[in-house]
């Protein structure tokens, strides 16, 4: 390897390295954490509806959140048009082809890319993969639906508080009990301050290595 090649490689692998924090990405709204007023006002949203998304939640993922609005009596066209605005992100490393699909425009061909490249770690690789086959400002849009599970024993403060809901009391919750060693544990010592549902919406975001 010549040494502009070794040049370009290391620079790469930086970019990749900066780009890990932010690892739950911004853009939509979340249900599981959004208030009854921001609920209300989304497509498709009655008050009763938003009431009862209330009441059911939080949901694990995607296709428990689909299945809610589909009990509603939205239509795939409503629901898409639903998750235009909001959404619960998906695993980039885990999620099925069912719940990739449900973003908005994403379809089967963007399902096979997303599972192709994983495992994925940082979203500059999301940036340079998926930007092989749509532009900047499609990649930024597919990017919001989704998250790269974050190290709960090496996350900085500023990765924890992308996790939607996620406040300063919480942040040291997560680090006062480092190093994680089990999800069990995590169970354990989290579901102190919260219930166990709301345990496992947060541990969702987490992978030990």
């Amino acid at each position: 390897m010549s040494r502009w090649s070794a040049l370009l490689v290391m620079v790469s692998a930086l970019l990749i390295a900066g780009s890990a924090h932010a690892q739950v990405a911004k853009g939509l709204l979340d249900p599981n954490v959004a208030t009854e007023q921001e609920l209300s006002a989304l497509p498709h949203m009655t008050p009763a509806i938003a009431k009862a998304l209330i009441g059911k939640r939080p949901f694990l993922n995607a296709l428990e959140l689909d299945a809610f609005l589909a009990s509603q009596s939205l239509t795939p066209e409503q629901r898409a048009e639903f998750y235009r605005r909001a959404f619960v992100h998906i695993n980039l490393n885990t999620a099925s082809a069912e719940e990739i699909q449900l973003i908005p425009g994403a379809g089967r061909r963007m399902a096979r890319e997303f599972a192709e490249y994983r495992p994925w770690k940082a979203f500059a690789q999301f940036d340079k993969e998926i930007g092989k086959y749509v532009d900047k400002t499609e990649v930024e849009r597919l990017k919001q639906y989704t998250f790269i599970p974050l190290d709960p024993n090496t996350a900085s403060d500023a990765d924890f508080m992308t996790i939607p809901g996620v406040g300063n009391r919480m942040v040291r919750e997560f680090k006062e009990y480092r190093p994680w060693k089990t999800q069990q544990q995590f169970e354990k010592e989290i579901g102190k301050y919260v219930n166990q549902r709301e345990v496992a919406r947060l541990w969702r975001y987490m992978q030990l290595p």
